[in-house]
């Protein structure tokens, strides 16, 4: 068996900065834990952090064109990564402020889960990354 811990998500951007401000703005991410430029591919990275274990690397590509999902399971008609879930503490708080206050586009409202005591909603970055929001009873 290998031993293995979650490090990080990458997601594909078209604007850097910008992404880099909202997810701080956003989530807390604020640490830069990396950053690259690598001109002769024409893409530029960041690793951010929030300094207690969560980390996305956003990569810029010239070119690189954006995907919409209509809904949360429109996303799995391509078989690659989805969505990027992140547990809150106030789903309900947490989603009304990405979506009133941060430009977050919302695609599916608070609503129960699937387990007992969970409960969840979809929403997208500025630049249509789908984001799942999870609170759990455990906190």
């Amino acid at each position: 068996m290998i031993t293995a811990r979650f490090h990080h998500v990458s997601l594909s951007v078209a604007d850097l900065a910008a992404q880099e401000s909202w997810y701080g703005d956003a989530f807390g991410l604020t640490e830069v834990e990396e950053r690259i430029e690598m001109p002769e591919a024409g893409v530029r990275t960041v690793v951010l952090s929030d300094g207690a274990g969560l980390r996305v690397e956003f990569v810029e590509r010239s070119g690189s064109s954006p995907v919409a999902h209509t809904d949360p399971f429109a996303a799995t008609s391509a078989q690659t990564f989805t969505h990027l879930a992140l547990q809150v503490p106030d789903l309900d708080a947490v989603f009304a402020v990405l979506t009133a206050e941060r430009g977050a586009g919302e695609v599916s409202p608070p609503a129960p889960g699937a387990t007992d005591g969970m409960r969840y909603a979809y929403v997208t970055d500025p630049e249509g990354n789908l984001l799942e929001l999870i609170e759990t009873a455990q906190g």
